[in-house]
């Protein structure tokens, strides 16, 4: 008996120990991919908060021209506004393409939302040699071109009609191009700020960087429609914003 019993604490002992040999590097393979995930969202968050600061920075300089500003009027009346820094296009011979990201807010009661990010990029054809790099703004002046935002992707010109933002003080803000177009788009290259007819580009969430930031995608951070918890590290993006455009 005392045999049986000897052996029997014996097979539940060998039970328990193989028991644990699968569950702890279970629990540890989960552990590491939790610290993992945590580590990768650190990152994102960071790289966001210098996407944020960049475009705040570009849109700060715009503004802070009195002469080629864009007009008061119209901002007052954009509901979204992308900044995109930087977006480089190159061209070789007869063919080319420009690429770039940058951050999009929506209009609240009383301020901006927090900031989406997109990307933007298109081809071009024609004649071209050498790479530049220029800042692009875009004014949505309607819920229908914000409703494109919240799309996969939406080319600018087809889906959403755009034209050439006029600048300064004495611009004509009432002409047809700027009380029609959906989408004003405005460009800032070697220090020249102007309007520019951005037809063809293509713009489409960057839901690597959404996601991890924010937890959501940006169709979410756009609509409102859910609870959006701000990094305070991106918030300079819609606080620049607000300081000329509030209502």
């Amino acid at each position: 008996m005392i045999n049986y019993w000897l052996k029997l604490g014996a097979g539940v002992a060998l039970g328990l120990c193989l028991m644990l040999s699968l569950l702890i590097p279970a629990a540890s393979s989960a552990q590491t991919n939790e610290q993992a995930t945590r580590s990768r969202n650190n990152k994102k968050t960071q790289q966001a908060a210098k996407q944020a600061a960049k475009a705040a920075r570009v849109f700060d300089q715009i503004m802070s021209a009195p002469d080629r500003r864009i007009p008061q009027d119209l901002l007052d009346r954009a509901e979204a506004i992308g900044v995109f820094p930087g977006v480089v296009k190159a061209g070789v011979l007869l063919v080319g393409g420009r690429g770039g990201r940058g951050v999009i807010s929506r209009r609240i009661a009383g301020g901006w939302s927090a900031p989406a990010f997109f990307n933007i990029g298109g081809a071009s054809i024609g004649p071209q040699i050498g790479a530049s790099s220029t800042d692009f703004v875009l004014l949505f002046m309607n819920q229908e071109a914000v409703g494109s935002l919240l799309k996969n992707k939406v080319e600018l010109g087809a889906e959403a009609s755009v034209a050439a933002g006029p600048v300064g003080r004495a611009a004509a803000a009432s002409t047809d191009a700027a009380m029609n177009a959906q989408i004003l788009s405005y460009s800032r290259s070697k220090g020249l700020f102007a309007g520019l007819e951005l037809k063809g580009a293509v713009i489409n969430p960057d839901n690597d960087d959404n996601v991890p930031v924010y937890g959501m995608k940006a169709s979410d951070i756009l609509t409102g429609t859910q609870q959006v918890t701000m990094p305070p590290s991106v918030q300079i993006f819609p606080d620049t914003l607000k300081r000329y455009s509030r209502r």
